[in-house]
């Protein structure tokens, strides 16, 4: 599957933004948490979350699907999630928790998911083992077995979102108090602390850098809403930006994106924050700037390959530098097809801004490297065609369509 995308067209309108593809997976993770019903609210229709629903159909639990509404209902009866679709996605892993909390084991496969990067689980499993668990591999598969978790001060070498995610799902069910340090400050940790104390459990602090989890010994069903998307937020502020465009993105939280909407507007654009929404208006002129990618709330590395394409026609250098993942440059070959000077250098890469781009054949190597090329294919002469989209489609909800109502010349082939 491939989109085509005809370049040199300014962004108009205005575009309703998703709920979060990083808040929704976890989430749909913790229902499992409880044997009562649970009813999420306008979840992206992505290929993401399709996965999802089908491990969790596959681990026995029951699920209705009626359009952005998902309602998750009876028990686990199944602890060993199918290979073929764990490979698939990274979130699988997050499954663990509460497969091992209310089960008593687990057995899952390494997971999946874009190759950005060494993304090691260790942390995930020093957590686990910190609440009791005992952990052994067997054949590709990780396998934690527990009568009960216990709570534990644990301590994070790096804030990691997943592992922090993990062992709040484990530990809300644990007995005693869990001490998380070195937290994830994510706004998508924020929300599933939400979620579980909206079941009844009892998690303080998420947000900072020290979590406080008290276990309970029963959860309950809800109905819930997830946040909007911030990286699908990002992405269109940077196409308003790159097309010389005026776009006003609704639904969104401003403060999620401060981080983008700062280099943006370093970067010429003008930005203005409303409640809910965020206008952005591009400009002739792009200037150069200098982008470090940090754990929130610094400069998301999921918007990183953004801004990169954006910068490709910016009038001077531009310095990125990836201190998250070490293998996030996969973009750069196909950026350069289209025209785009970038040296690599290590973890950072130097963008010296060109005339123009050109529109070709590229591939989507990745989630945010395809929404990369989409952007590029926009401010590019003629057409580009971004071959495997599947990519994208992991993570964002009917984006060509939204673009297109912006007046984008795109379609799928």
């Amino acid at each position: 599957m491939s989109i085509m995308v005809r370049g040199e067209t300014r962004l108009k309108g205005e575009v309703e933004i998703s709920s979060s593809k990083n808040a929704i997976l976890p989430i749909l993770a913790a229902s499992l948490l409880t044997e009562g019903k649970v009813i999420l609210k306008k979840v992206p229709l992505i290929e993401d979350v399709k996965v999802i629903n089908c491990l969790l159909k596959e681990l026995g639990v029951n699920i209705k699907e009626n359009g952005n509404i998902i309602t998750i209902d009876g028990n686990i009866i199944n602890i060993h999630p199918p290979y073929e679709l764990v490979k698939k996605i990274r979130a699988s892993f997050l499954l663990m928790a509460p497969i091992l909390a209310t089960r008593g084991e687990v057995r899952v496969s390494l997971p999946g998911g874009c190759a950005i990067g060494n993304r090691p689980i260790d942390l995930h499993l020093k957590g686990f083992k910190a609440l009791g668990a005992e952990l052994t591999l067997a054949g590709g598969d990780i396998i934690a077995k527990a009568k009960k978790l216990r709570g534990n001060h644990i301590y994070l070498d790096f804030p990691s979102v997943g592992a922090t995610e993990n062992i709040m799902m484990a530990a809300s069910l644990a007995s005693g108090t869990t001490y998380i340090e070195n937290a994830a400050l994510e706004p998508e940790i924020v929300d599933l602390a939400n979620f579980i104390n909206a079941m009844g459990g009892k998690i303080n602090g998420a947000g900072t850098n020290i979590i406080r989890i008290e276990g309970v010994k029963k959860l309950k069903g809800t109905e819930y809403t997830s946040i909007p998307d911030r990286i699908e937020a990002g992405t269109f502020m940077l196409a308003a930006a790159a097309t010389r465009g005026d776009v006003i993105i609704n639904n969104v939280i401003p403060e999620h994106v401060k981080a983008v909407t700062a280099k943006l507007m370093e970067s010429g654009a003008q930005v203005e924050e409303g409640e809910n929404k965020i206008r952005v208006q591009g400009k002739e002129k792009i200037n150069p700037v200098y982008i470090k990618t940090l754990p929130y709330p610094g400069f998301p590395t999921d918007m990183q390959a953004q801004f990169m394409a954006y910068l490709s026609l910016a009038q001077g250098s531009s310095i990125v530098t990836e201190s998250v993942f070490e293998n996030r440059f996969m973009h750069v070959p196909e950026l350069v097809r289209m025209g785009a000077s970038i040296r690599i250098e290590g973890r950072t890469a130097v963008i010296k801004g060109v005339q123009e781009l050109n529109g070709t054949e590229v591939t989507a190597t990745d989630l945010r490297a395809g929404a990369a090329l989409l952007i590029a294919g926009m401010m590019a002469r003629g057409i580009t065609k971004v071959s495997n989209s599947y990519h994208i489609d992991r993570g964002y909800e009917n984006i060509v369509d939204k673009f297109a109502r912006l007046g984008a010349d795109i379609k799928r082939e």
